[in-house]
């Protein structure tokens, strides 16, 4: 019987190590999302995930892709990573509705696997100058043309490299061609089409793959997906880097130092201005900025400023709303939609702003109109009695001091008078006649 109990034991155990041992053999895949504009920031997540993925011995990395496009230079780097990632990186373009346009394009071709949710679409990747010039003239023409030359063969170099249709992502380059899912699998744009990751793992499965160091088969049967959530900093820095936010932080803070520069003392929106404006400035580093843009914006607040100092009966605060106006326009200089600023954000920004500035110039000129209530100024038209006969000087009581005074005309003692002037440590008075 113990002999019986033994082996049963014995075998359970064995039974355990089996399963354990399966469970470790099982192939673990890290995934990432990236959503939203291609930026430098959003370029050095990838190259980290792809870093993680390597040291924790993943078998791949999976980056889901929805994406309008963004910067070259931020699209070049993603792809040399890719690229020369010592690791398998398959791109994904989901869920349904995503889209992989623009530089999305690129990064999706230089994965080892390029997948796509039915009902998403890849392709528009014109590129497009950025310059404070415009289009015109035979100059601008030849640079726009060798852009374009060097953009058509990075995407053919990729392509070829990938052994994907070459012609197409040429035509999505010069013509900014886009085409859906299903036609993208049938050009050789892609390699699948699955609803799901579940789905596109095992439809890889003991696909081979080329990496740098060599060949690689993949082996996704019972894989673990291990989902990796961006950080609070990383986040913190591709929020920023969005054109939209970053503007809200340049007039958040160009509104606090205008509050703390118009009522001195307040602290609070001068701190939070300096951040948001260092933020901003982090922000539109990422970006492709007009700097013409940023004087407009910048010189409209200085004109708000002087609108305090100087009474121009509201032309100043015209200039300033004008040039706010003007700047928020031209701030992001690019034809690239991703790039540019929202007008649903930029509308109702420079309203925001611009009734900011008034009210605070209404409360500053209000202050600046009403009577003063100590000091020299607050004794101008008040009432005092004479308590010494004024001839040529005396003597008044006036806010529960007695003063010297003089009057252009005697005045009698008990008689009411009327301070028009201080003059240092004497007032100028006149008689208050009934």
């Amino acid at each position: 019987m113990l002999k019986k109990i033994k082996y049963a034991l014995i075998a359970v155990f064995l039974f355990a190590g089996v399963l354990a041992g399966a469970q470790e053999k099982s192939p673990v895949f890290n995934m990432i999302t990236v959503n939203g504009v291609i930026t430098a920031p959003t370029a050095k997540y990838i190259a980290a995930a792809i870093e993680e993925a390597q040291k924790e011995n993943a078998q791949g990395l999976i980056i889901l892709l929805d994406t309008p496009g963004g910067m070259d230079t931020a699209m070049r780097d993603i792809a040399k990573s890719i690229l020369n990632a010592p690791l398998p990186v398959i791109v994904y373009v989901s869920p349904s509705g995503a889209r992989a346009a623009s530089a999305g394009v690129i990064i999706t071709e230089a994965a080892h696997i390029a997948a796509m949710a039915p009902g998403t679409n890849i392709g528009a990747a014109h590129p497009v100058t950025i310059g404070l010039g415009g289009s015109a003239g035979e100059k601008d023409k030849t640079m726009t043309e060798k852009i374009e030359n060097d953009a058509a063969a990075y995407a053919r170099s990729i392509a070829k490299t990938r052994g994907r249709s070459e012609e197409w992502v040429e035509k999505a380059v010069r013509k900014s061609e886009s085409i859906t899912a299903e036609e993208a699998l049938k050009l050789r744009v892609i390699d699948y089409v699955a609803t799901d990751v579940a789905k596109l793992l095992a439809a890889i499965d003991q696909k081979e793959v080329t990496l740098i160091g060599g060949k690689r088969m993949l082996s996704t049967q019972n894989a673990v997906i291990k989902d990796k959530k961006m950080g609070t900093r990383q986040g913190i820095l591709s929020a920023i880097s969005d054109p939209n936010i970053s503007y809200i932080l340049l007039l958040i803070g160009l509104a606090g130092l205008y509050f703390e520069l118009s009522t001195p003392g307040a602290i609070l929106p001068g701190v939070i201005g300096g951040i948001s404006l260092l933020l901003a400035f982090f922000g539109l580093s990422t970006l492709p900025v007009n700097y013409a843009g940023i004087l407009l914006i910048v010189f409209g607040v200085i004109l708000f400023i002087a609108e305090i100092k100087v009474m121009s009966h509201g032309m100043l605060t015209v200039g300033g709303i004008i040039s706010l106006i003007m700047g928020s326009v031209l701030l992001f200089d690019t034809p690239e939609p991703a790039l540019r600023l929202s007008f649903q954000v930029l509308i109702p920004a420079v309203a925001v702003a611009s009734g900011f500035f008034i009210v605070i110039i209404l409360l500053a000129v209000k202050a600046q109109m009403r009577k003063h209530f100590t000091g020299a100024e607050a004794m101008i038209d008040a009432e005092a009695e004479v308590v010494k006969d004024i001839d040529h000087e005396g003597e008044v009581f006036i806010l529960g001091e007695y003063w010297k005074a003089t009057s252009a005309a005697p005045v009698r003692k008990g008689a009411k008078v009327r301070v028009t002037k201080v003059d240092g440590m004497k007032l100028i008075v006149e008689e208050i006649k009934k």
